[in-house]
């Protein structure tokens, strides 16, 4: 793909050609950094075999030499999650590049925390240099589950009733009812998550959530068929079905340890099921103001009705993640999905003229 930095940008149809520089971030302080790593490996992988030139950063340690990149990567085996929350004060060191090496991109291979929340966002954005996913606002706004909610049900898209903490038992029994799934507000791959059936049950489920985050949320829980609804730039993937092997929801444990669920695509609705699943994936995309892809998911109830749980803005990118096995199922390759993001930044560049000048 050939292209100028600066005010005209053109893009090429496909990033296969002439090879770019291209930072993939990852690892991070989140509780998710195992899978931030996990999906790195993909990605740095599927880049390589594309001819691009990839360095690695992982924005807990900063640039990595080919050795620590190594080292790094082979984590993928064995995911956990360390529950970690700090962060560094003041700037990255990061953010100064390594010499001879000028990134046309960043790449985004980040779940939760600061990398997903708008702060990675908002330092990148300062560089000039694009990146992948969503910008500062919709990464903020969708990472922030009470925040998220109220502007999916104004655009009309169903999802569960909520409280957010402190809440009594009786106003969780007068406006929710049991059971209710407590949850940090802004966490994703469901860390911290607790299905609770009884008011004796809440005090803990309250500890592990705040555990998390300092802003907990009790929703209403429901029953039915989990669905997932990804979306790449503007056209809604192949709608897909977890099932799970064990327990009521898909938590953490079952989305990243084999034999916890099994994922089928495409689900086995009907054309008008999943035709709304669809529209309704497109629409939670465009009301929270996201970018590149994004996966909402939702619960199918014994009614017939539809419920977006959650939108998350950088989906996994491991094997066993959601997005490629939907992108699979029509056709496109993991190597052809990570071209596509990449051009999905770069299309967003050359609209915007944020990119600086390469020096010469």
């Amino acid at each position: 793909m050939g292209w100028r930095l600066g005010c005209v940008i053109v893009v090429d149809s496909s990033v296969c050609g002439d090879s770019l520089a291209i930072a993939v971030l990852t690892g991070g302080m989140s509780a998710e950094r195992d899978i931030a790593i996990a999906s790195a490996v993909q990605v740095v992988e599927a880049l390589r075999r594309r001819g691009q030139q990839v360095r690695v950063v992982d924005t807990a340690q900063g640039w990595l030499t080919p050795a620590q990149e190594k080292e790094l990567l082979a984590q993928r085996v064995g995911i956990r999650h360390s529950g970690e929350r700090a962060l560094s004060h003041g700037i990255p060191s990061w953010l100064t590049l390594p010499e001879n090496f000028f990134p046309d991109l960043w790449f985004l291979a980040l779940h939760g925390g600061a990398g997903e929340d708008g702060r990675i966002q908002g330092l990148l954005e300062m560089t000039g240099i694009p990146y992948t996913g969503s910008g500062v606002l919709g990464s903020a706004m969708a990472m922030d589950k009470d925040v998220s909610k109220r502007l999916l049900r104004a655009a009309g898209v169903p999802t569960p009733d909520w409280l957010m903490a402190p809440v009594e038992c009786e106003e969780i029994e007068g406006v929710l009812g049991w059971p209710v799934v407590v949850k940090p507000s802004k966490q994703g791959s469901t860390v911290g998550l607790s299905v609770v059936h009884t008011p004796e049950e809440l005090p803990q489920a309250l500890t592990l959530a705040f555990q998390h985050d300092d802003e907990v949320m009790v929703e209403r829980f429901v029953p039915g068929r989990e669905l997932t609804g990804p979306v790449l730039g503007s056209q809604a993937l192949t709608v897909g079905e977890i099932v799970l092997q064990k327990g009521n929801i898909f938590d953490y444990e079952a989305k990243y340890q084999p034999g916890g669920a099994r994922e089928i695509f495409p689900a086995e609705l009907s054309p008008d099921q999943t035709g709304e699943v669809q529209r309704l994936s497109l629409l939670a995309h465009r009301t929270l103001k996201l970018q590149g892809y994004s996966r909402a998911d939702f619960r199918l109830d014994a009614q017939g009705r539809l419920w977006c749980l959650e939108v998350n803005t950088l989906p996994g990118l491991t094997a066993m993640s959601l997005v490629p096995q939907a992108a699979a199922a029509q056709g496109i390759s993991f190597d052809d999905l990570v071209d596509q993001i990449c051009l999905q930044a770069l299309s967003r560049a050359s609209m915007t003229c944020i990119a600086p000048s390469k020096p010469v």
